[in-house]
């Protein structure tokens, strides 16, 4: 933003985003936030109709870091495709601000990136068995996939879209085991007298 003096009182005249701006934000949000939503062509979709999910990931090394399959998060066919879209939100009203292309590499043990990849990935994991043998449960069970900004930017401040991203959940085989109560109103406490 630049501030335009002029006789009157102070005018503001946006500028456009630049590429460093966008790429620091999509570090920063990164970094605040947990989750994103990921859109990329899953195998068992129907055709022409790419998967959108929530992930849970961590910001390390200038890339998102994910662990799915086994007992983590599914994201079916994830490791099988080049690309993918991530959408990343406002930490504080949790609106849409950026949502950008990376390309997705499956880590394995062995590689170079494998073992600070996982140490990051385990220090923010919340509710894990046993912190010393996740990354092992990881390469037996799961996947573990970085995606890294390829600097194709769909959306950005300034420049997004109408549409409201919806979705359709993934089909599960999760149910409940029987409706919830129904609560028509609450039974209001009598106060008792103070007299």
């Amino acid at each position: 933003m630049v501030a335009l003096v002029t006789d009157g009182p102070v005018m503001w005249e946006s500028r456009g985003v630049t590429e460093t701006f966008t790429t620091a934000l999509i570090a920063e949000l990164a970094k605040k936030t947990g989750v994103c939503w990921l859109r990329y062509d899953e195998p068992d979709a129907p055709a022409g109709a790419p998967s959108r999910r929530a992930a849970w990931h961590v910001w390390h090394d200038d890339a998102l870091h994910l662990v799915a399959g086994g007992d983590e998060q599914p994201l079916p066919g994830l490791d099988e495709v080049d690309r993918v879209e991530v959408t990343m939100r406002s930490k504080e009203n949790g609106g849409r601000l950026v949502t950008w292309v990376g390309s997705v590499t499956v880590l394995r043990p062995g590689d170079e990136r494998w073992d600070p990849a996982t140490a990051a990935l385990v220090a923010d994991r919340l509710n894990l068995d046993d912190l010393a043998t996740a990354a092992d449960g990881w390469a037996e069970r799961s996947v573990v996939l970085r995606v890294e900004p390829t600097g194709e930017v769909l959306e950005q401040p300034g420049s997004l879209s109408d549409t409201d991203h919806a979705a359709p959940p993934p089909v599960t085989g999760a149910t409940t085991r029987r409706g919830l109560p129904r609560v028509l109103h609450r039974r209001q406490r009598r106060r008792p007298g103070l007299s």
